[in-house]
């Protein structure tokens, strides 16, 4: 930390100017604030590139998207993919059961463990029955779990993807569902990053990736991170609570809105006559549009908060009046309300702890019925308050965890880990609902009928934005083929 009382002596102006900016990175969160990456540095010289304009690519059916994931992994097999064989063969071992095929399957070969499996000989696994019932719901029939009601109220909404997989079977696979690669690989930047990163702004005071709720545990700044395209891209932290609603934005003593601006106007000053000097530190223009964004924030978000100006049944819609559902509720609302002041990207992490709370390796029935009953009512709300204000056919929702949970019992009432096959939601923004595309095997073990690696779910919804992923790509930054993934257009409208 430089001495600002000695600033012109000795200290030139860059990085005085440099240092008096990183004393405000309370004003806004960190990734803002830094600015000292940028994504097409050098490598933007390179003849035949040049970034992105913030144009979509193609004509774009949604425009912005709230992606709701549940951390720990629930399980598909009590929550969207009714499994009836698991209660004929519940007790029997693997073995014992007509499905020992499944650990004959090339497909157990999708994974990459960092650790090892808990079930050392897959064949004395025992069967586990389905820990709730399951009831078909809207016109469109499909079958949901008694733990969803409100959810499948809306069911006639909503694309069920019953084919998921991917490759990491510890909860780094968190990570691997926003960035698409394993964590072993190291950090990437995520779907969030990519959309910010392709996309212009669709409103100025708020950023344009927001993320709410338990973020992962230390992996890659909290599945918030653009790595190579720079932290002016990086989610931004919010915390949902109407009493401090913008966590460290406050200064250290109390100042007026005009004090505020006047110090906001000054250092804004300073970094001009900066620009003058150093034209082409692209970092120090970031750096600029991030103060004058943290500003405004300061008196937005506050207001975005102010839940109990919203009408009674709007609370009641989202579970606000409800000690279970508020904290969720809370979340989704101020989502609605985001995407409605024009953030492109919302992302709401469910679930404390280091793995996440839908971890059920025990007790799984107990587990479910408490979280289940978080997010049900909440997720209902927010799907019916964006169609009555016209917002669900320009937002995608998404309703994700990072794998599902083993066919088999763990312990004595729980289901371990499982990568090869599990279950999401998608609606709005361009998808069409009332569907169920995709399989399980009779057991839910493997995805076996259109199956979907976690990226598809990020070109789909790219696609539905009027983005190209390949033609967002970065010199020198040559992505593999598994990280574009592919459109999966059977649930499109």
């Amino acid at each position: 930390m430089h001495n600002h009382s000695h600033v012109f002596q000795g200290i030139a102006r860059r990085p005085f100017l440099s240092s008096a900016g990183m004393g405000l990175a309370g004003v806004a969160c960190h990734a803002l604030l830094e600015g000292n990456r940028v994504a097409h540095g050098a490598e933007s010289d390179q003849i035949g590139w040049s970034p992105p304009d913030g144009r979509p690519h193609s004509f774009p059916k949604a425009k912005q998207v709230i992606w709701l994931m549940m951390r720990g992994g629930f399980s598909h097999l009590e929550s969207f993919d009714p499994k009836p064989e698991l209660n004929v063969h519940a007790g029997k071992t693997l073995g014992e059961s007509p499905y020992m095929g499944v650990l004959k399957s090339p497909l157990l070969k999708n994974v990459r463990e960092q650790v090892s499996d808990n079930i050392i000989d897959k064949t004395k696994a025992r069967i586990f029955p389905t820990q709730i019932g399951f009831q078909r719901g809207g016109k469109s029939g499909i079958e949901v779990s008694d733990w969803f009601p409100h959810v499948r109220s809306c069911i006639d909404d909503v694309a069920v993807i019953r084919s998921m997989w991917t490759t990491d079977n510890n909860h780094g696979a968190q990570w691997e569902f926003m960035a698409g690669r394993h964590l072993l690989d190291g950090c990437f930047p995520t779907i969030g990053a990519w959309i910010q990163y392709g996309l212009t702004a669709q409103g100025k005071n708020l950023p344009q990736f927001i993320s709410m709720g338990p973020q992962l545990d230390s992996q890659c700044f909290g599945g918030t991170d653009a790595d190579y395209l720079g932290p002016e891209h990086a989610g931004i932290v919010l915390q949902i609570d109407p009493n401090n609603p913008l966590p460290f934005a406050k200064p250290a003593r109390p100042l007026s809105l005009v004090q505020a601006r006047e110090r906001t106007e000054l250092l804004g000053r300073l970094n001009r006559l900066a620009a003058t000097e150093y034209p082409g530190d692209k970092s120090l223009q970031a750096r600029m549009q991030s103060y004058e964004l943290a500003f405004r924030m300061q008196t937005f978000v506050p207001e975005l908060m102010k839940f109990d100006s919203e009408r009674p049944e709007i609370r009641q819609l989202y579970g606000l009046d409800q000690d279970v559902t508020r904290p969720f509720g809370q979340q989704l609302l101020a989502a609605r309300k985001m995407v409605e002041s024009g953030v492109r990207f919302v992302q709401i992490f469910h679930g404390d702890g280091a793995a996440g709370a839908w971890d059920a390796h025990s007790a799984l029935r107990q587990n479910h019925t408490t979280m289940c009953a978080q997010v049900d009512l909440p997720i209902a709300g927010l799907l019916r308050d964006l169609k009555q204000r016209g917002l669900l056919d320009e937002t995608i929702v998404v309703f994700a965890t990072e794998f599902g949970r083993t066919p088999c019992v763990q312990g004595a009432d729980g289901r371990d880990h499982h990568n090869y096959g599990f279950s999401i939601l998608m609606a709005g923004g361009g998808i069409q609902g009332g569907i169920v595309h995709g399989a399980t095997d009779e057991l839910g073990f493997h995805a076996v009928e259109h199956r979907h690696y976690v990226t598809d779910v990020h070109a789909t919804i790219l696609h539905l934005l009027g983005l190209d992923s390949h033609r967002l790509e970065v010199p020198g930054r040559k992505r593999l083929e598994i990280e574009h993934g592919q459109v999966i257009r059977e649930i499109l409208a």
